[in-house]
């Protein structure tokens, strides 16, 4: 996976536009630590600065470099609430469960403000977000979420764009109606993540860059196995999502991982890209297989949602890509598309989020695409909490029941190919 994730980084314009770290160390021989982080991605480096903050030895060990997966090359888009929206949190926990799982993610979004104040992170962090339906049989449910969000959820900040006021929000034809959330926020997830890096290293936390996990021996402490050398900890922390499918065979089966794709255009000048989105709020469709779009700080057009699920990536993906823009902005037909690039991330049956523990002291985060930036974040904070004592948040989040995908490792990817090619059906029918 690493291979084919490799060739998906490289054109990214994150990448492009965003200043890295030093690089960091490989681990070399014998470390001891309170804590051993596996994954610098968001939810590993999340988890890492709560727990220094508390006053824990905290180690990372990251197989490539810090935010190299879908924490660094993501839509952007830290968005309120889940993917899977709320029925498994009612259906599995309860209404009140449910509200306190909802209220965790508006946490997660004050969670990154604050820390983008605090650590002077700079990200381009930009309000508002909207969901907007494609088809005009989808609309009355899209709509009737505002009221339902509001009266059941005491979430206020939603507002109902109606199918007459659409084109004074967004430069589309293909766009029926919106919801704009304008609490979400949208930014420059790279940017964020190594912000996030920085200050968990101010804090003393210790990040092991080239050092990808080898085995993990559970025990009391544990032992976590690199190449060329080890960690001892007290508390593991598994936050490797997809990256981890061989090292943790456990955890493999009740994820899938998946392609997701995003090109960015030239720069468009400011007026430009002024008329295409209002108030440059990042916009995402309510099909099953969605597209999500929204311009950036230097004015351009970042188009994203071509999936692949068999772990293949499209051909000619830049020019199938810059289709789909075309489809929703056809004005844009003139215009160069200058990055092009993609990653894995992994997803569960259900779409929920996968928090638990493999032993007593052996935690895991994973599940957390489609509403990621926000998950990653609170996820880190959840299982701080837990190793420090406090376990009743990551607990409830426990209780979601995750089916392994049908057909074990062999056939798990066939069968969900087939699964989206119905629902890429039907969104197109």
């Amino acid at each position: 996976m690493y291979a084919q994730d490799a060739k998906l980084a490289q054109n990214s314009y994150y990448a492009a536009t965003a200043t890295p770290l030093p690089e960091q160390p490989k681990l070399q021989g014998n470390v001891t630590a309170d804590v051993c982080v596996v994954g610098a991605g968001l939810a590993g480096l999340s988890a890492a600065l709560e727990l220094a903050q508390k006053g824990y030895k905290v180690v990372i060990l990251e197989g490539r470099r810090i935010a190299w997966g879908a924490s660094g090359r993501n839509g952007g888009q830290a968005i309120a609430g889940y993917a899977c929206e709320q029925e498994p949190f009612e259906k599995q926990l309860g209404l009140t469960d449910a509200k306190k799982a909802f209220n965790l993610t508006l946490e997660g979004l004050d969670l990154m403000r604050e820390r983008i104040k605090t650590h002077g992170i700079d990200c381009d962090w930009t309000d508002g977000y909207m969901t907007v339906s494609v088809k005009p049989k989808s609309t009355p449910d899209l709509l009737a979420s505002v009221e339902h969000m509001r009266d059941v959820y005491d979430y206020p900040h939603l507002q109902a764009i109606s199918p007459e006021e659409m084109s004074q929000w967004v430069a589309s034809k293909r766009y029926h109606a919106g919801v704009l959330d304008h609490n979400s926020a949208h930014l420059h997830p790279l940017k964020y993540a190594l912000g996030v890096a920085k200050a968990a290293m101010s804090a003393g936390v210790t990040i092991y860059e080239h050092s990808e996990v080898t085995e993990l021996i559970h025990g009391d402490p544990a032992t976590i196995k690199t190449a060329h050398g080890q960690v001892t900890a007290k508390f593991v922390v598994l936050a490797g999502n997809v990256y981890l499918d061989k090292t943790v065979k456990k955890l493999s089966g009740r994820i899938m991982p998946v392609g997701t794709y995003i090109v960015a255009t030239e720069q468009l000048g400011k007026e430009r890209a002024d008329a295409l989105i209002k108030n440059r709020v990042a916009m995402c469709d309510n099909n099953f297989v969605l597209d999500y779009f929204r311009t950036t700080k230097d004015d351009r057009m970042l188009f994203g949602g071509r999936v692949s699920y068999s772990g293949v990536t499209p051909p000619n993906l830049k020019e199938s890509m810059k289709g789909t823009m075309l489809r929703a902005f056809p004005q844009l037909a003139d215009v160069n598309v200058e990055y092009c690039w993609g990653g894995f991330v992994d997803i569960t049956v259900n779409r929920a989020p996968d928090f638990n523990r493999l032993a007593p002291n052996v935690y895991y985060l994973q599940g957390l695409s489609g509403h990621g930036l926000i998950l990653t974040n609170i996820a880190g904070k959840l299982a701080a909490e837990a190793i420090a004592g406090q376990a009743e948040r990551f607990d409830m989040m426990a209780k979601i029941k995750h089916l392994p995908f049908p057909g074990g490792r062999a056939f798990r990817t066939p069968a969900l190919v087939l699964a989206m090619a119905y629902y890429r059906l039907r969104d197109y029918l």
